[in-house]
C-alpha cells in the first residue's frame, strides 16, 4: 500500500510541476492564445472562453472579448463568434495570415468532407477550414 501511495504522489507531483495551471477562464480571445502560447491545450482554454462568451450579456462586453488581435495559433473561431452574436468582426479577422493555403478537415476521416463542407460556416470555410455545423456549441 505505501509503494502505491508513493507512486500516487509521484504523478501528482510531477502533474503539479509540469501542468498549466489558471484559476479563471480567458476573457478574450487575446488572452486565450497567449495561454495556448504559454503551454495551454487550445481545445480545453477555447472550451473555457466559449463559457465565457455565451455568459456575457451585451454588445459592448462581447466586442471587447474579440476586439484585441490575438497571437496566431491557427484557429478561426474569431469570425464566426461575431457574426453569430450579431457584431461586426473585427478588421484583424480579415488579415491574409488568417487564410489557410491548404483546406483543413475536422475529424481527420475521409468519410466526414462532403458532410464538413456542406455544414461548415461561412467563416471557416472562406478560410478552407471544414468543421461541423454545430463544431462551437456548448452544452
Amino acid at each position: 500500500m505505501h509503494s502505491v501511495r508513493y507512486a500516487l504522489g509521484k504523478i501528482v507531483e510531477k502533474f503539479s510541476v509540469n501542468a498549466v495551471v489558471y484559476r479563471n477562464r480567458p476573457d478574450s480571445l487575446h488572452e486565450l492564445a497567449c495561454r495556448v502560447r504559454e503551454g495551454g491545450d487550445f481545445s480545453i482554454e477555447f472550451r473555457e472562453f466559449l463559457d465565457h462568451w455565451y455568459g456575457l450579456s451585451g454588445d459592448d462586453a462581447r466586442t471587447a472579448a474579440i476586439a484585441s488581435e490575438p497571437e496566431e495559433i491557427g484557429e478561426v473561431e474569431d469570425t464566426w463568434l461575431a457574426l453569430r452574436a450579431g457584431l461586426r468582426p473585427p478588421r484583424w479577422v480579415n488579415h491574409p495570415k488568417r487564410f489557410l493555403k491548404r483546406a483543413y478537415f475536422a475529424g481527420g476521416l475521409e468519410s466526414l468532407k462532403a458532410v464538413l463542407l456542406v455544414e461548415s460556416p461561412t467563416p471557416f470555410r472562406r478560410r478552407q477550414v471544414f468543421v461541423s455545423a454545430n463544431a462551437l456549441s456548448r452544452a
